[in-house]
């Protein structure tokens, strides 16, 4: 399917399904010896199908009970998660476990200032959202002051027109009708990043709505800078910042990270599709052919023509700006404690979709820092710095974001996996090969990852490190696998439900340049044999998921997946939400479900504070996916007509996306 087939694809309703099937398109050409293949020679095709032979088996002699066993046998064998798991459904309201409270924080559009005017859906503007929380809360990190109190950081990735602004509907997106410059900057507005002191008092958290920290980071006018090896560079010159240092806004922010030192990773994910041109092939497709940047474009996917900003903000038009896009992509630094200080984008750590920041202090004292590149057969990258983390080096602007190496995974067929340097000058990343600088590197990260033979892998999303030198992948899906290119860790053609690989690094040390990997789980059905599920057999009707996306080890050193099924939960019966995941002994692959969303929602964070007893979850565009297979409702979603009005339920209030603060009823560890 064509790009321009994509946008106006009738049964794609709104923008998030929209992403979902952009990022359905590979744009790695070198796409021999995938994760699949490797996977694939490393356990063997009969190995595989004598997995799912045994699934078939098993539920044809003894029936689904076989695969779903009561909660008593789990706990007989260890259950680490203490709690009565929530029934799987799909309905407009939250949902969490029996003894726990979810309550909703912060919801698009509520004041974070003290002077910003209430929410009125109605009469949004760009200088009201710059002050109101902004749409489609992702990552949620949290800055501790004290116990009790601290920063709250939430990431904005993107904005669902046809259910934010009255009488847009599901607008043509390729002709962007009922788009206005003034829609346009709320848009801007609502994107970036929302910065919020909150404390905790007799009746839970709250947010400290005067605090002089609080801060709104967004597309339409925070300036920012940057860092490392792209900084200054020529190719991040443009007509408005002939320096190549100054850049307004990021854009795109999914997951992230906070470091050691409390600073707040927002990480640029799907930054092309913002990009705009006048220029179409005979398809109607971007044309980028006469562009100074056409090998890099196409290979990032630029302009994706997701939104009209180009038509209003001439930076986001390639015509005229063709040195923007190279300004994007990155991993930005804020310093959650000051808001005067200047959020820092840093180039060291390369430029492509990252999905998520996730950092860590490796037992050498180097900084780590994990990152997967969000699209269908790209690669897994992890930082590591050259010095140490300490008193001098643990600050906002640290050059452990900038002096380090940036490695890419090299997954062998034996089970062990090499990180291959990513420095200028070393085996292909030459002149020759377009490569004139470590800023080339930076900019083009993907292109010099496809010379440097990384393994293509299923869209790698979370990548979260735990204290003992393991690494857990979300591998969220891969519905391009043909027929044919089934293996053991992607043993499925038309896979719509991933996998999580784990991880071990040598020695137990986060910045070894080898270690080993396995799969954990392979996700979706376990009692339909063709799927080629494989969960822990206590797992029950409830505990299995489709789609892993976000990630968390809570104080226990305990894994939390939470999912993203996009418009494909329809295939699984069971909206997005937050399991617990066992990694170790007898359970080993066995899952629960803890939380779950409302219809048409994707769950993100989720972060743990407080050492487990306060859980942070983001739930964004709330009635938007997959509408059309919700039973009673089955049509899409609009400002006027919402699948769910969550959290609000109030006639005339839209879906808001909203965080979400859970707490043990009584006080005390979660899940514990």
């Amino acid at each position: 399917m064509k790009r321009n087939e994509i946008i106006n694809d009738a049964e794609i309703c709104n923008k998030a399904e929209a992403f979902e099937a952009f990022d359905d398109i590979p744009t790695n050409p070198h796409l021999g010896n995938t994760i699949g293949d490797v996977i694939n020679r490393r356990y063997g095709r009969r190995e595989v199908l004598r997995g799912a032979l045994g699934v078939s088996a098993a539920t044809a002699l003894f029936g689904t009970s076989a695969l779903i066993a009561p909660k008593q046998a789990a706990a007989a064998a260890g259950d680490r998660f203490s709690f009565d798991e929530l029934q799987w459904g799909n309905d407009v309201n939250h949902h969490i476990a029996e003894g726990y409270d979810a309550k909703v924080l912060l919801r698009w559009g509520d004041p974070i200032t003290a002077d910003a005017e209430p929410f009125d859906p109605m009469n949004q503007s760009a200088e009201k959202q710059s002050k109101q929380f902004g749409y489609n809360n992702d990552y949620v990190g949290f800055a501790e002051i004290e116990p009790g109190r601290g920063m709250l950081c939430v990431n904005h990735e993107y904005t669902n027109e046809e259910v934010m602004f009255p009488g847009l509907g599901r607008q043509d997106r390729d002709g962007f009708q009922g788009m206005t410059k003034e829609i346009v900057d709320i848009e801007m507005a609502a994107h970036g990043g929302s910065v919020v002191e909150i404390a905790k008092g007799d009746a839970g958290w709250e947010v400290v709505l005067d605090s002089p920290r609080n801060r709104r980071i967004t597309a339409l006018e925070t300036e920012m800078t940057f860092s490392g090896p792209a900084a200054g560079h020529d190719r991040m010159k443009t007509n408005a910042d002939p320096g190549g240092m100054a850049v307004i806004g990021t854009i795109n922010n999914c997951a992230g990270g906070m470091t050691p030192w409390g600073t707040y990773l927002l990480a640029e994910e799907n930054f092309h599709g913002y990009f705009w041109t006048d220029v179409v092939d005979g398809d109607g497709d971007p044309d980028v052919s006469a562009q100074p940047e056409a090998a890099s474009m196409e290979r990032y996917g630029v302009p994706g023509r997701w939104y009209a900003w180009g038509q209003y903000h001439d930076r986001f038009n390639i015509d005229k700006e063709p040195n923007e896009p190279n300004r994007f992509g990155y991993i930005v630094e804020v310093d959650p404690m000051n808001p005067d200080a200047t959020p820092i984008k840093h180039t060291a750590l390369g430029r492509f979709r990252h999905e998520g920041a996730e950092t860590i202090v490796a037992s050498d004292g180097k900084l780590v820092i994990y990152s997967g590149d969000d699209n269908r057969f790209d690669y897994l990258y992890k930082w590591v710095s050259a010095g140490t983390v300490s008193d001098e080096t643990a600050v906002f602007g640290s050059p452990l974001l900038s002096e380090g190496t940036l490695y890419v995974a090299l997954f062998n067929d034996d089970g062990t996996i090499d990180w291959l340097p990513m420095i200028h000058g070393e085996g292909p990343l030459t002149a020759e090969n377009g490569f004139n600088s470590q800023a080339d590197i930076a900019i083009d990260t993907r292109l010099a990852a496809d010379l440097l033979g990384a393994t293509p892998m299923d869209r790698p999303e979370d990548a979260q490190p735990r204290g003992d030198g393991t690494t857990y992948v979300m591998l969220t899906n891969n519905t391009r696998r043909e027929p044919g290119d089934e293996n053991a860790a992607n043993p499925r053609a038309d896979n719509a439900f991933g996998h999580i690989i784990e991880i071990k690094e040598e020695g137990g040390n986060h910045s070894a340049a080898t270690g080993t990997w396995d799969i954990l789980v392979k996700c979706g059905d376990p009692t339909i044999a063709a799927v080629g599920a494989q969960w822990n057999p206590e797992t029950s009707e409830n505990g299995w998921f489709g789609s892993p996306d976000n990630c968390a080890i809570d104080a226990d050193g305990r894994l939390w997946i939470s999912t993203d099924q996009g418009g494909n939960w329809g295939k699984t019966g069971k909206s997005d939400g937050l399991y617990s995941l066992e990694t170790e002994g007898a359970l080993r692959g066995h899952s629960k479900l803890f939380f779950r969303c409302p219809v048409g929602a994707e769950l993100c964070g989720p972060y743990f504070a407080e050492e487990g007893e306060t859980l942070f979850l983001a739930v964004q565009h709330p009635g938007t996916d997959g509408t059309s297979d919700f039973a009673g409702f089955e049509r899409a979603s609009t400002f006027e007509d919402p699948a769910t009005r969550w959290p609000d339920f109030q006639d005339g209030i839209p879906p808001r996306p909203s965080v979400v603060v859970v707490t043990k009823a009584g006080g005390g560890k979660i899940a514990v």
